[in-house]
């Protein structure tokens, strides 16, 4: 390997930039430098590793397996501050160890890899992101965060604490592990994170994409169960004495230039205490209505009610499934200087410039019913509810779409006819409901395929027929269709297949017809029927679009769709 200069740079590449460029390079943390490098010569990624390996002599290796016999040799701390991972390279012995490294090693990684084992060390540029993906699999989340310094006095010297009392050392490892774990899931896109103790362990689960995964953890975490709880509940400012009842708090985490409003609670179990954090990006970009998934059909449909001057616009489905994302589209879409908009929610997942956002704190008796009787008294012209809950909520939302205000809600119900059914249920009288509702939209969200990995694969005729049916649609759309979007996995989805969510949407707007059949108080069943002949388009509808247009897979749209809501 030729001799890397002073500031950590080989030589070769080390003449191409000027000094200020060097300095940014090398400033810069391991598994940023080549996205650096690549930015200052004006190449891609790639590019600049290739040039890297060039300068260097190292090999680029791109299938990356870690070696099982190999991942003991070195302590998860240097594993993960260096960023590297032990490779499983064909034809190696056990007097060699390659090892993977987004940047070139500098003597100290040497030095310190040297204490640990006396191997012959080989090293392998690779990208960062794929190293990082492999250090959480094979050292767990959090990767070397609770060493114990004690029983390892190598690596205390390079521990972020410096105090020698072993009570401080492990309250700072915990420490250190909690905000790994919430700064991981951050970077995993996930929304919830679930600390489960189970017996004889204590499982981690971030939700991602809308599914639960389970995350690598530690061997030692059992040790350090009740020390994480109650960092938690210090955190969220909770009673850390107190574990036989459920309680709620929250957490104002920072991560870069993030700040996060965490929901926290937790519930006594027969192990330990469970605890599920929601996070919340305060300065998170909210969607567009292009970026909901909608149609140019359906979003002109909606824009048109979005300037009525009253009534009420509805959005339905069950946790989780994008109502409020929605909903802040919509009034993105409709803000401006001349209208008033006034929000009551529970929480406030974004901020809508220009708007007064209200968050509902039942504690002090500032419910959805109250704030919105003190919110009509604001002179709003647009207001939103977070969701309807009860009557009073509802009475209250429908009389204020009746005396000149644009109100937005949602309810939880399977499908956008089952919200008049619901209001009805609630005590509205149903002319009062028929009057009031312009729009329902009933959503549902669906993984989206990874785009770099998804493949055609051949379906079977009958299974599709089933499926079509299950969806409630003509098996006459199977014809001619031979094949259709699959989920592969790469790097880049994490061999999941899936990138990120769409959406589906059953969009009804009431016609007189409907508004009769209202007010004469008919069961759902007939609403539905007369919503469908009249060309509203259902749920399995949707689905089937988006399988057609190579965003989901059909068996994504059935798992998400139950039979229960068509």
């Amino acid at each position: 390997m030729p001799a890397l200069d002073p500031i950590l740079l080989p030589a070769p590449l080390a003449e191409r930039l000027t000094a200020e460029q060097r300095s940014a390079v090398t400033e810069a943390p391991r598994a940023r430098r080549v996205v650096i490098l690549a930015e200052v010569l004006h190449l891609s990624e790639p590019d600049a590793r290739a040039a890297l390996a060039e300068a260097t002599e190292l090999p680029i290796t791109t299938d990356l397996r870690v070696d099982p016999a190999a991942v003991p040799i070195l302590p998860a701390r240097l594993v993960r501050d260096f960023h590297i991972a032990p490779l499983l390279i064909a034809g190696a012995d056990e007097t060699q160890l390659h090892l993977a490294t987004p940047w070139p090693p500098d003597e100290v990684m040497l030095d310190w890899i040297a204490t640990f084992t006396a191997r012959h060390v080989h090293w392998h540029l690779a990208p960062a992101e794929r190293i990082g993906q492999l250090i959480l699999d094979h050292y767990g989340v959090g990767a070397g965060s609770l060493d114990d310094d004690e029983e390892d006095p190598n690596l205390a010297a390079s521990s972020l604490t410096t105090g020698t009392d072993v009570e401080a050392d492990e309250d700072a490892a915990v420490v250190r592990f909690v905000s790994d774990v919430i700064t991981q899931a951050i970077e995993d896109g996930a929304t919830d994170i679930h600390f489960e103790p189970q017996e004889g362990q204590l499982g981690i689960r971030y939700r991602v994409d809308g599914l639960l995964i389970p995350v690598p953890v530690p061997e030692n975490l059992l040790r350090y169960q009740d020390a994480i709880i109650s960092r938690l509940k210090i955190m969220a400012r909770l009673n850390i004495s107190e574990k036989r009842l459920p309680q709620d708090g929250r957490i104002n985490f920072r991560v870069g230039g993030n700040s996060l409003d965490i929901r926290v609670s937790t519930i006594p179990t027969i192990y330990a205490e469970s605890v599920s954090l929601r996070l919340l990006n305060q300065k998170r970009e909210a969607y567009t209505m292009e970026g909901l998934g909608l149609s140019e059909t359906d979003q002109q449909q909606i824009k048109k009610v979005l300037a009525y001057p009253h009534g009420i616009i509805l959005v339905t489905g069950p946790t989780g499934s994008g109502k409020s994302t929605s909903l802040n589209a919509f009034l993105r879409q409709i803000n401006s200087t001349d209208l008033r908009i006034v929000t009551v929610e529970d929480p406030i997942e974004y901020e809508v410039p220009g708007a007064n956002q209200l968050q509902v704190r039942p504690e002090i008796g500032l419910t959805f019913a109250s704030a919105l009787r003190h919110i009509l008294r604001q002179d709003p012209d647009v207001i939103m509810v977070g969701e309807i809950r009860d009557r009073e909520t509802a009475d209250i939302a429908i009389r204020a779409s009746l005396t000149g205000h644009l109100v937005f809600s949602t309810l939880h119900t399977n499908d956008a006819p089952g919200a008049i059914t619901r209001l009805v249920d609630m005590g509205i009288e149903p002319f009062l409901t028929a009057s009031a509702l312009e729009l329902i939209i009933a959503q549902r969200l669906v993984r989206r395929l990874c785009p770099h990995c998804t493949r055609p694969a051949p379906v079977h005729a009958v299974k599709l027929n089933d499926a079509l049916e299950i969806l409630g649609l003509d098996p006459a759309e199977a014809t001619g269709i031979t094949t259709l979007p699959a989920a592969v996995g790469c790097d880049r989805c994490r061999k999941t297949g899936f990138r990120g969510r769409v959406g589906l949407f059953e969009i009804l707007r009431p016609s007189e017809e409907l508004r009769d059949l209202i007010v004469k108080r008919e069961p759902t069943r007939a609403l539905i029927q007369c919503a469908r002949a009249q060309g509203m388009r259902t749920l399995g509808q949707s689905g089937w679009i988006q399988v057609r247009a190579g965003l989901t897979t059909l068996e994504e749209v059935l798992q998400v769709i139950n039979v229960s809501d068509l």
